[in-house]
């Protein structure tokens, strides 16, 4: 594919966040670092266990080689550090590195890496600009656009964040080489819910091209991953911090359940396998509620299977529901004692429903 560019605005800011998708985008690392601020002496790379020894060095060579100091710190791979300890020492190794406001955190890594990397820089010296570089296929698409940070809590998922906007998102195909097959699938089940929300011919363009993505074909992973990109990127455009009916709200479809599925399995289910049985569900609840028809879940489920990502919704909501009706209570959407469910009238026509917790799972149920 060739290098694709978007730009995101974020009013009312003057600031606005870049995304730049090609292969061995990321070698142009030291003239985001540069742009993001014109004074920065030092970088800080955020990273994890796993990719840090992937990818890291080339990072820091590429960096020393235009001149910038570089330090780094690096956390153990996977949700468990998504924790206030992990936070704060980050912001700790920051500051002890010498960091100024001039200077830069670049996250290097996954959603973990860029919710953490993202937070810390929000909150240190009342913040620092960073440049996301992420390394799943589910960061690619989703979490490292649109500015949310978030650390997980013991009474649930994403319950302590911020908006911190990135600089700029390199956008690098070259770096899924590495990634494990559950990861990939994980970061279709978001692109997924960007043609369930917003474009039924990307919804039909991934069923059709599951053998092609899941081998990692390079042209059409690579226009996958843009189409993805800009789907969501347009909603975070029209609604950046998610203030707006029918705006940034919309990407909650299936997180609602998911995240709760997440919570309830002490996040042995990964997030993207979460999210694709909340989809599921959202797809069930739409049929069963009148809103949409009831061909709906099995068109979900068609596409779900196909790249082998959960699907056995009943096990949840039949063996779990009091620990859902629990997690669901504590939603970041809720309102009283509802929470905003974002439902399908069909593909592309999302909408919100104002639904209690035991009102989603009774619908829901076998």
């Amino acid at each position: 594919m060739t290098r694709r560019e978007l730009v995101v605005p974020v009013p009312p800011r003057a600031e606005a966040t870049r995304i730049v998708i090609g292969p061995g985008v990321l070698a142009e690392l030291p003239a985001f670092v540069r742009a993001a601020s014109a004074r920065v002496q030092t970088v800080a790379i955020v990273s994890d266990a796993n990719v840090a020894g992937l990818h890291a060095a080339r990072v820091h060579a590429s960096l020393h080689a235009e001149g910038l100091r570089t330090v780094e710190h690096v956390v153990p791979a996977g949700e468990a550090s998504k924790t206030a300890e992990h936070l704060l020492a980050i912001v700790d190794a920051l500051v002890l590195a010498g960091l100024t406001r001039t200077d830069v955190v670049v996250a290097l890594g996954g959603g973990v890496v860029g919710d953490l990397a993202g937070l810390a820089a929000h909150l240190c010296l009342r913040g620092l600009p960073i440049v996301q570089c992420p390394s799943s296929l589910l960061a690619q698409v989703d979490a490292s656009i649109g500015g949310k940070t978030a650390i997980d809590r013991p009474t649930g998922k994403n319950l302590c964040g911020a908006f911190h906007f990135p600089a700029a998102v390199l956008v690098d195909a070259e770096l899924l080489a590495t990634l494990p097959d559950r990861e990939l699938g994980c970061g279709v089940a978001e692109m997924i819910k960007h043609g369930l929300l917003f474009s039924a011919a990307h919804f039909a363009a991934l069923r059709e091209g599951a053998p092609q993505l899941r081998a990692r074909e390079p042209a059409v992973l690579a226009e996958l991953v843009a189409a993805s990109i800009e789907l969501k990127a347009a909603c975070v455009a029209g609604d950046p911090f998610e203030t707006g009916a029918g705006g940034r709200a919309l990407l909650n479809l299936g997180h609602s359940l998911g995240h709760a599925i997440e919570h309830v399995s002490g996040f042995a289910v990964l997030h993207g396998e979460a999210v694709a049985l909340g989809l599921r569900a959202a797809a069930r609840l739409s049929a069963r509620r009148g809103l949409a028809a009831p061909t709906l879940e099995a068109e979900v489920v068609d596409v779900l299977a196909r790249y082998e990502l959960p699907i056995d919704l009943d096990a949840w909501v039949g063996g779990h529901a009091p620990a859902l009706a629990a997690a669901l209570a504590r939603d970041k959407k809720r309102a009283g004692d509802t929470l905003t469910y974002i439902a399908l009238r069909a593909i592309a026509q999302p909408c919100e429903l104002p639904l209690r917790p035991q009102e989603i799972l009774d619908a829901l149920r076998p």
